[in-house]
C-alpha cells in the first residue's frame, strides 16, 4: 500500500518522510508508530500515515502519544470527518482490510480536509494532555 501512496503524495506536492519498512517480513508496528511520533514531536512531519495489517494495532499503538489524534479511516468520508471533527493528524490504513484506490481517496481527503474547530474544538480539548484522565 505504501507504494501506491507516495505517488499520490508527490501529486498533491506533499514531501513524504519515509520511516519505513522497507520489507514485507513481519515487524513490530509500535516501533514504527513511534518513529512517527518522534518525527511529529520534533517537526519532522506535520501528518502521517500509518499501515499495518488492519490498521488496528497501528493505530492504537500511535494513540498512546499524546500528541498524535490517530484515525482508523475505511473510505473518505471518515478521512474528511477525522479532520473536520476530531483534528486528526495521524490517519492509518488496513493492508489486509481496503485496496490501494480506496487508500489513495482517504489520504487525498485527509491531506485537503481542515478542522472546523466551533464545536469540535471543544471536543477535541478534552481529549488532549493536561486534561483530567488523560494518559
Amino acid at each position: 500500500m505504501k507504494r501506491a501512496l507516495l505517488p499520490v503524495l508527490e501529486e498533491m506536492g506533499v514531501t513524504a518522510l519515509d520511516l519505513g519498512t522497507d520489507t514485507s517480513d513481519s515487524v513490530d508496528y509500535p516501533d514504527f508508530a513511534d518513529r512517527l511520533a518522534q518525527a511529529l514531536a520534533d517537526g519532522r512531519a506535520e501528518r502521517g500515515i500509518l499501515v499495518c495489517g488492519s490498521g488496528i494495532g497501528i493505530s492504537i499503538a500511535a494513540n498512546r502519544h499524546a500528541h498524535i489524534r490517530a484515525a482508523l479511516c475505511h473510505n473518505s468520508t471518515d478521512a474528511r470527518l477525522s479532520r473536520q471533527h476530531n483534528d486528526a493528524n495521524v490517519i492509518a490504513f488496513g493492508a489486509r482490510t481496503m485496496g490501494d484506490e480506496v487508500a489513495k481517496e482517504c489520504v487525498r481527503a485527509f491531506l485537503t480536509t481542515g478542522f472546523e474547530g466551533g464545536r469540535h474544538e471543544r471536543r477535541v480539548s478534552k481529549m488532549s494532555p493536561g486534561r483530567p484522565g488523560s494518559a
